[in-house]
This record gives C-alpha cells, sequence and structure tokens, in this order.
C-alpha cells in the first residue's frame, strides 16, 4: 500500500483538524468525558480522505499525543491515551476506517443519499466509539457500573453526535460528488476508473 505525497499531507492536514476541534470543550458536571467537536473531525476525515488516509489522519494524532505532544486539549502523554477517555481516542482511526470503507457503496444523489450517509456517519463515527469508549470508562473508573458509565459517557452526547452526523454528511455529500477520495489524496483506483468508464460507455 503506497501513500502518496498529497495523501500524507491531507492527512497531516486533517490530523490538525482534529487537533483544533479537540480545543473547543464544554465539560459535563461529574462526567470525566468532555463535549467536544473530534467524533466531527473523524467522521470528515474518514468521509473525505477514504478509509487508507482517515485511518492516518487519526492515528497520526493518537501516536503522537501518546508520545508526549500537548494535541489534545493543550495536553498530551500515555496518560492521556490511556485514561477514563482513552477508549474514544483509541478508536477513532477505526472509526475513519470504517466510515471510509462504507461511504463509496452508497449511493450520494438525492435526499436517500443524504440519509444514508448521515447512518454511516452516526453508527461508525458516533455509536461505534461507545462500544470502547463506555467499557474502558468502567474500567478507568471502577466504580462505574455499567449504568453510571452509561450515563457518564453516552447519553449526553448522543443528540450532539446527531447534529455533528448531519453537518458532516453535509459537507461530505457535496464534496465527495468533486472530489472523491481519490482524487484528493493522488491515490490510484482502477476499480473506480474502470467502473466509470464502463457506465460512461453504456450512457453514450
Amino acid at each position: 500500500m503506497k501513500l502518496t505525497l498529497r495523501g500524507v499531507i491531507f492527512s497531516a492536514l486533517f490530523a490538525a483538524i482534529l487537533v483544533l476541534f479537540s480545543s473547543i470543550i464544554i465539560h459535563v458536571p461529574g462526567s470525566p468525558v468532555p463535549i467536544t467537536l473530534q467524533t466531527l473531525a473523524v467522521m470528515l476525515a474518514g468521509g473525505l480522505l477514504g478509509a487508507r488516509y482517515g485511518f492516518l489522519s487519526m492515528a497520526l494524532v493518537v501516536v503522537l499525543t501518546a508520545l508526549g505532544f500537548p494535541l489534545l486539549n493543550g495536553t498530551g502523554g500515555i496518560d492521556k491515551v490511556l485514561g477514563p477517555t482513552g477508549g474514544f481516542i483509541m478508536v477513532w482511526p477505526i472509526c475513519a476506517m470504517l466510515i471510509g470503507l462504507i461511504l463509496p457503496r452508497i449511493r450520494l444523489k438525492g435526499i436517500m443519499g443524504y440519509i444514508a450517509i448521515f447512518l454511516v456517519l452516526e453508527i461508525f463515527g458516533s455509536l461505534f466509539s461507545y462500544l470502547a469508549g463506555v467499557p474502558w470508562l468502567m474500567y478507568k473508573v471502577p466504580s462505574y457500573s455499567f449504568a453510571k458509565a452509561m450515563v457518564q459517557g453516552c447519553y449526553p452526547y448522543l443528540p450532539g453526535d446527531a447534529i455533528k452526523a448531519v453537518v458532516a454528511a453535509l459537507i461530505i455529500t457535496p464534496v465527495r460528488q468533486v472530489f472523491p477520495p481519490q482524487r484528493l489524496t493522488g491515490s490510484s483506483s482502477h476499480s473506480v476508473v474502470k467502473t466509470e468508464n464502463t457506465q460512461d460507455a453504456l450512457i453514450h
């Protein structure tokens, strides 16, 4: 799997977007999990860069943060990645990769295209992260039962996640129609080109 210079640059750009979004933070009383725009960055990375570079962009932030760079709300270090919110942080690359893998299989045109993309973003950009985030929160805070972990680390964030998925869908859908991930990152995709050429031949 070769990486292109353009793809690496865009990966770094979206990593920077995640870092920027992590600075917008609202603390929830009694919960170690803040409200941020981080999942919006994850959705955009997977949706616009595709699976490979979406994964790379989010992995850059996770690895550099673990190495001590103060990238997430001005903090860093292995304690940040392995802290109470670590389950959410560590799964970001997987979420972006899954979004990047599934979106190319969705027809982007019409209202149904927006709805389908919203569902993919909501499921794999938001809900999937709770599969890792909530159990990890319970592990790091032993006093939390499953019910309390859901209250402290899931339920309050679902409405905001849905809004972020809507915003991401409104951005991703028109951008992908003009700049699909292969064009944006300079990657080659013979299967896509072959399919498009076949469709054009059938039309003409």
